[in-house]
C-alpha cells in the first residue's frame, strides 16, 4: 500500500511526515532530482528539519531513489490550478526502504507547506520512509494544526526543504496524464500513467544559476 497525502475534508487538509538517522548535515544541502521530464533541484533545510533531511540523504547517498518514479499527481478540485502536489519515491519496496524516521512537525521546524516545498509522505506520524511529495501550490492543511480534532491533523506533515530550480518540471509532471482506474482509496484517479522515471538523485554544490526573468519560488519557512 502506498503512503499518502490525502484531502482532510477542506482546502486546508491533506497528508505527509518524516524522520531520520543520527547525523547533522550542514544547514543547506542541495540535491538534484534528475527525472525523465527534467531536473528538479531542492534545498534541504538541515538546520530546522535535521532528522527528516538526514533520512532523505540516507536514501540519496545509498542511491535508493535511482530507478524509482514520480507516480502520483494530486489535483485538488478547489483553488486555482495548478493546485495539489506530486509524489514519488520508493513505494515501500523492501530492498530500497530504511526504517521509518521520527516525525518533525511544522510546529517544531517552522517550515510550511508552500509552493515548491518538499515533504515526507506517510501513513501515521512516524511512519515516513522513502516516499515524498512536492507542493505545486500552498497547502496549509499539511501543516501541523494543534487545534485539529484528530491526531493526524495535529501532527501534520514533515516539510524539510524547498525547490530552488526546475519548478517548471514539477508543474510539467503534475500536468501529465493520470489513470482513471489505478490507485486505491484517496489515490484512485491520481496515479500517473505512465509514471515519470527518477533517473538519479545526487547531492550538488548549490542551486542552478538563475534564469533571467524566472519567478522566485517562495520560502517554506514560517514566522509562527
Amino acid at each position: 500500500m502506498l503512503k499518502r497525502f490525502a484531502p482532510l475534508l477542506a482546502p486546508a487538509l491533506l497528508a505527509l511526515t518524516g524522520a531520520g538517522p543520527a547525523q547533522t548535515p550542514a544547514k543547506d544541502v542541495y540535491v538534484a532530482i534528475t527525472t525523465s521530464a527534467g531536473t528538479i533541484t531542492v534545498d534541504l533545510d538541515a538546520e530546522h528539519a535535521p532528522l527528516t533531511t538526514a533520512n532523505f540523504l540516507k536514501y540519496v547517498d545509498g542511491r535508493r531513489f535511482d530507478g524509482t518514479a514520480f507516480y502520483r499527481s494530486m489535483h485538488l478540485d478547489w483553488g486555482t490550478p495548478p493546485n495539489g502536489l506530486i509524489q514519488g519515491g520508493t513505494q515501500n519496496e523492501p530492498t530500497r526502504t530504511f526504517k521509518p524516521v521520527a516525525h518533525e512537525p511544522t510546529s517544531q521546524t517552522g517550515l510550511l507547506h508552500k509552493r515548491g516545498t518538499i515533504s515526507m509522505a506517510r501513513f501515521a506520524p512516524g511512519t515516513a520512509t522513502g516516499d515524498f511529495s512536492i507542493m505545486v501550490s500552498d497547502q496549509p492543511g499539511l501543516d501541523a494544526r494543534p487545534d485539529a480534532p484528530d491526531a493526524d491533523g495535529k501532527a501534520g506533515f514533515a516539510a524539510f526543504g524547498q525547490v530552488v530550480g526546475g519548478m517548471e518540471v514539477v508543474d510539467r509532471i503534475w500536468d501529465m496524464p493520470r489513470s482513471a482506474t489505478k490507485g486505491a482509496g484517496v489515490m484512485k484517479g491520481q496515479m500517473l500513467d505512465p509514471v515519470v522515471k527518477i533517473v538519479s538523485v545526487r547531492r550538488v554544490a548549490g542551486p542552478p544559476a538563475p534564469v533571467s526573468g524566472a519567478p522566485a519560488v517562495p520560502s517554506a519557512a514560517g514566522t509562527d
